[in-house]
Order: structure tokens, then C-alpha cells, then sequence
């Protein structure tokens, strides 16, 4: 969250409105992304028009599948939380409720209701995880292959010019892109240093900007909550 104050200032000034996924992770400041030090940050950005969507409670990497279709379960590591590296095998039943955990404490700290969409962390997942979530009421959402900006690529051999200009070149109508409020190994951060040339240049190429809300993918699965 370190640069997320500089990122909320690039959308509000280019009248940019995103999806934000969340979890619940470790901040250099305050008691973790959806802590109560940065509530206020999140109820601004309800107010601006942002949309939100969970990206599970304890950013819960998938692994592998354990069970089977009856009985599906999941081989899972959280990279938060008080089993952060830890690795062990969660029900279909409590990936549900890692989800579901996310996007209830956005809602009582927005006002808003998320959309009805997560995103795995690392975008890893399986057949089954994706079925288990449909059927617990969420799609997923992941990125476009271009639309992998690559923030969590080390600035030593990815720099931010080599990104940007990948970007502008290859984003197509209709992508889904994918970029973070901070990546604590990054050493040149992305963030606001791309953004905003980013936004800057995919608009001189004639692209306006929309939240999944809009996104043709996903209406049916979040018509619920228009």
C-alpha cells in the first residue's frame, strides 16, 4: 500500500475508475491492507466510483487440487495471515469462505457492495477451484496477456520503460490489466511512475477505461448487484 496514495492521485486526475481486488496483506504501514489504519483510503475510493472484488482473505495461493469432484478440496498457501508459508489442504467450503471473507470486510468498510468476481492470487488456479467458486457464487477474473504490466518483475532486467513501451504497443480493446499497489521486491516501483503515461498513452491511442462492472465477460455475473 506504500504507493497506493500516489495511485488513488493518477486516477482521480485522469478520471480513470478500476477494479480493485483485495486481500488482507502486510503493510509497511498500519495493520494490513484492509486493517482499520487503511479503511479511510478504501471508503475515498468508494466514493470516487472505484469498484472492489476479493482476491481471497489471506491472499491464499492455490497449489493443487485434493479432492475429487464429490468432495473438492485444494492445496493451499497464504502468503498473510497467521498461516502465512504455510502449507495445507482447505475444503472447497473454507476457499469460499476465503473469499467471501475479503469482500464482506470491503463492504462494511466501503459501503459497497463488491462485485461478485475474485481473483486467485498469481492468477493460479484449477478447473475444480474455478467450479467451487462458481458454485459458492463468484467468477473469476484473471488477465489479459498483454494486460501483464509487470510490476512484480525485478526493475533490473524489466524497467519501467521497457514495460510502458510493451504496454502501449500491445494492449487491444477489451483487455484486462493487471497491476498492484506496491510489490515490496520491486527496486524502481511501477507505480505511479508508469501509471500515468500508461493511461496517458492508451488514451491518445483512442482507449477510454471502464470497471469490470462493464466488462462483456462478466455481465451475467454481476448483474446481481446492479
Amino acid at each position: 500500500m506504500e504507493v497506493a496514495p500516489l495511485v488513488a492521485e493518477v486516477l482521480k486526475r485522469q478520471q480513470v475508475r478500476v477494479t480493485f481486488f483485495a486481500a488482507n496483506e502486510r503493510t509497511k504501514e498500519g495493520d494490513g491492507s484492509l486493517g482499520d489504519h487503511w479503511a479511510p483510503w478504501w471508503r475515498a475510493r468508494a466514493a470516487e466510483g472505484h469498484e472492489f472484488a476479493s482476491h481471497t482473505w489471506n491472499h491464499t495461493y492455490w497449489r493443487a487440487d485434493a479432492g475429487n469432484a464429490q468432495h473438492p478440496a485444494f492445496r493451499v498457501r497464504p502468503s498473510a495471515g497467521p498461516r502465512e508459508g504455510q502449507s495445507f489442504v482447505m475444503s472447497a467450503a473454507e476457499y469460499c469462505e476465503e473469499i467471501t471473507h475479503a469482500a464482506d470486510r470491503l463492504k462494511a468498510i466501503t459501503g459497497k457492495t463488491p462485485l461478485p468476481l475474485f481473483r486467485a492470487p498469481g492468477g493460479k488456479t484449477s478447473a475444480q477451484l474455478i467450479a467451487s467458486a462458481k458454485a459458492c457464487g463468484y467468477a473469476h477474473v484473471g488477465w489479459s496477456p498483454a494486460g501483464f504490466l509487470g510490476d512484480e518483475l525485478p526493475s533490473e532486467t524489466a524497467s519501467n520503460t521497457a514495460l510502458l513501451n510493451r504496454a502501449l504497443r500491445d494492449v487491444r480493446s477489451g483487455d484486462i490489466l493487471l497491476a498492484h499497489l506496491g510489490i515490496w521486491s520491486r527496486k524502481d516501483a511501477w507505480a505511479p511512475a508508469v501509471l500515468e503515461p500508461l493511461i496517458e498513452g492508451l488514451k491518445q491511442r483512442g482507449f477510454c477505461f471502464r470497471t469490470l462492472r462493464d466488462h462483456p465477460d462478466y455481465a451475467a455475473a454481476v448483474a446481481q448487484v446492479r
